[in-house]
């Protein structure tokens, strides 16, 4: 599939460009980013390289994973991360990561409700899943906030960037 721009209020939402490396490079710099998602520690220019010019491309021309960088309108600054990314036959998992100075303002919210509107009206599915290791209050009040309901917790589900196994929350959100 070729990808798609998602407009809201606030934000544009598009496919990541060469341009976008820097920004990408710089947001993944903060701790919690790299603590709570599946990023390189340390993360480096040749890692943003690779998602932006690789990875990212790639999911979207295997049909499997649509990743979209968030910017806003009024400044172009780059909000965050928003992916839908295949998991089973209808079932798709949201993730996400926001840029720290603009935590707190509504916008991941705003980012993730298109691209999950967008995928109930384009991809065939029928449950988004949303998984955040535990402690990642902020991950779990924009799932919330989204209408997931928060369905458990899984017991030491994965060893995290500082080579511990770590709990994580898990969600869903079902068609109506």
């Amino acid at each position: 599939m070729d990808p798609v721009t998602l407009e809201t209020g606030r934000l544009i939402l598009r496919a990541f460009e060469p341009g976008d490396v820097e920004a990408v490079h710089d947001a993944c710099q903060d701790e919690d980013i790299q603590f709570y998602t599946p990023v390189p520690v340390p993360f480096g220019r040749q890692d943003a390289e690779k998602r932006v010019r690789e990875e990212w491309p790639e999911g979207w021309a295997a049909d499997k994973d649509y990743v979209l960088g968030a910017f806003r309108k009024d400044s172009a600054a780059l909000v965050g991360s928003y992916c839908l990314t295949k998991v089973s036959a209808g079932v798709y998992e949201l993730g996400y990561w926001a840029v720290k100075e603009q935590r707190g303002r509504g916008y991941s919210v705003e980012a993730a409700r298109a691209l999950c509107d967008w995928g109930w009206a384009t991809l065939d599915v029928h449950r988004i899943e949303w998984w955040a290791m535990t402690g990642n209050t902020g991950s779990r009040a924009v799932a919330e906030r989204l209408g997931f309901t928060v369905e458990g917790t899984l017991r030491n589900r994965s060893i995290a960037n500082d080579g511990r196994p770590h709990d994580w929350w898990v969600g869903g959100l079902v068609r109506a």
